[in-house]
C-alpha cells in the first residue's frame, strides 16, 4: 500500500503541450479516413475532447464538427456512463467516416458506450491509460493507470511548496 495520494502521481499538461500533442494526433490520422483518406466529421466527447477535436479538425481541414456529451464522473466518483447530448443522427449513422476525439481514455467506459452507439467510427485520444487502450484506435501518449493527468482547463497558477523543505 502506498502513502501517496492519487493526485500526487501527476502528469501536468500545459496549453502548449496539449496543442502539440493534438497536432501530433492529427498528423497520425491524416489520410487514414475511409473516403480516399478523408473524414466526414469530427465528434468531440465533451468536455475534455473539445480542445483536441478543434485542433484536429483545423489541422485536417474538417469543417463538420459536433459533440457528444457523456457523463461518467460525479466529481471524482465514477458513475454509470450515460449520454446527455448526442450528435446529429443523420450525420452519424453507424459512425462510418466519423472521427471521435477525446482528451484521455482512462477506464474505457465512456468510449465503450460511444462505440456501442457508433461501432464503425474511429476513436482517437491524445492520452491513453492501459485499462482503456482497447477502446481507442489511435492515441499519442500512454500513461500509467495510477497517473492523474492535470489538463490546463482544470488548473490555475498558484504557489506550490517545495517537495523538500519550506523554501
Amino acid at each position: 500500500m502506498s502513502d501517496r495520494l492519487p493526485h500526487e502521481k501527476g502528469f501536468h499538461v500545459s496549453w502548449d503541450q496539449i496543442h502539440r500533442d493534438s497536432r501530433a494526433l492529427a498528423w497520425r490520422l491524416d489520410g487514414k479516413g475511409p473516403d480516399a483518406g478523408a473524414w466526414k466529421a469530427v465528434v468531440a466527447i465533451t468536455r475534455g475532447g473539445m480542445a483536441p477535436a478543434m485542433i484536429v479538425a483545423r489541422e485536417l481541414d474538417i469543417r463538420t464538427v459536433d459533440t457528444i456529451s457523456v457523463k461518467s464522473y460525479d466529481h471524482q466518483d465514477r458513475t454509470e456512463a450515460k449520454v446527455l447530448k448526442a450528435p446529429d443522427a443523420a450525420m452519424m449513422g453507424d459512425g462510418e467516416g466519423i472521427l471521435v476525439v477525446d482528451d484521455l481514455v482512462d477506464t474505457g467506459k465512456t468510449l465503450e458506450l460511444v462505440r456501442r452507439l457508433y461501432p464503425r467510427a474511429h476513436f482517437a485520444t491524445v492520452y491513453a491509460k492501459p485499462q482503456g487502450e482497447p477502446m481507442v484506435d489511435t492515441f499519442i501518449t500512454g500513461v500509467s493507470q495510477d497517473t492523474w493527468i492535470f489538463f490546463p482547463w482544470d488548473m490555475a497558477l498558484q504557489y506550490v511548496q517545495p517537495f523538500r523543505g519550506k523554501d
